[in-house]
């Protein structure tokens, strides 16, 4: 008899033989399927490097300091191209968003199997990291800002999309249905009852888009992308790690601004 909280009130519930078994085994499964895990985990571990994990750590400390201002002369323009690979990447997703989520809505979508192809497309997307876009796209156009955008792009196409047409599922119907009953076109339906009311939605979307764009498009230069990934994996490589943490200092302070505009910009929509 276990002892139960309810409306604030201690109470003491009954539980028969067979359920308190019943849970007892599944906590010895869940017990028993963790430990094999942490064996597997064990085994391939090399566990002379953790524990020499600290002095290595402390190894690096050293290494990064004092930073390499210097260096600050190439971070720059690398930053705008990481800058500008956010920006154009999350403004393309963003326009091919737009037909996808009107098909993959319920209530705009021209035919089921239209909506199955939309939803397929919005799936795929959002099951793939950057990262690994990136990785595909590189091997497809070559190296540089051209592949890194739009690996943004493929990969926001995904959220922007789903989010987006989530939004025109729940739009209010009594505006469209007075529209219609003037007789307007489905342009001008869509138009003046459908854009007033996702609007803000669409650019809060695009805008939240945009700051983890400006996140992931920091490390899209590590696969070829160009940008300031670029500049830290040379660095990471030759073993310059005064230099690599003038990157990523680079990088936490253009994440902080990124997230500050990103919500006063959503909060002018709002």
């Amino acid at each position: 008899m276990p002892w139960k909280n309810t409306d604030n009130k201690s109470e003491w519930v009954f539980r028969s033989r067979e359920e308190s078994l019943k849970r007892f085994l599944l906590f010895l499964a869940g017990l028993t399927v963790f430990l094999i895990a942490s064996k597997f985990i064990s085994d391939a571990t090399m566990w002379p490097f953790v524990l020499d994990a600290p002095t290595q750590a402390m190894d690096f400390v050293t290494r990064m300091f004092p930073p390499d201002l210097a260096y600050t002369n190439r971070i720059l323009p690398a930053l705008w191209d990481t800058i500008n690979l956010a920006v154009f990447g999350t403004v393309l997703a963003a326009v091919i968003s737009v037909p996808i989520a009107v098909m993959a809505a319920q209530n705009t979508t021209p035919h089921r199997i239209v909506r199955g192809i939309a939803l397929t497309i919005i799936v795929t997307s959002r099951s793939v990291n950057s990262l690994i876009w990136a990785l595909i796209i590189v091997q497809v156009v070559g190296p540089g800002l051209f592949a890194g955008m739009l690996a943004i792009a493929v990969r926001g196409v995904g959220m922007i999309s789903k989010l987006f047409y989530e939004t025109i599922e729940e739009i209010d119907q009594e505006p469209i249905e007075a529209i219609k009953a003037t007789g307007a076109s489905k342009a001008q339906v869509f138009l003046y009852g459908y854009i007033p009311q996702l609007m803000p939605s669409f650019v809060g979307v695009s805008v939240y888009r945009w700051e983890i764009n400006i996140r992931e498009s920091t490390i899209i230069g590590i696969v070829g992308g160009g940008g300031i990934g670029f500049l830290l994996n040379s660095a990471i490589n030759r073993l310059r790690w005064d230099q690599a943490i003038m990157v990523l200092i680079t990088i936490l302070i253009t994440v902080f601004i990124a997230e500050w505009v990103s919500a006063k910009a959503r909060e002018a929509v709002a």
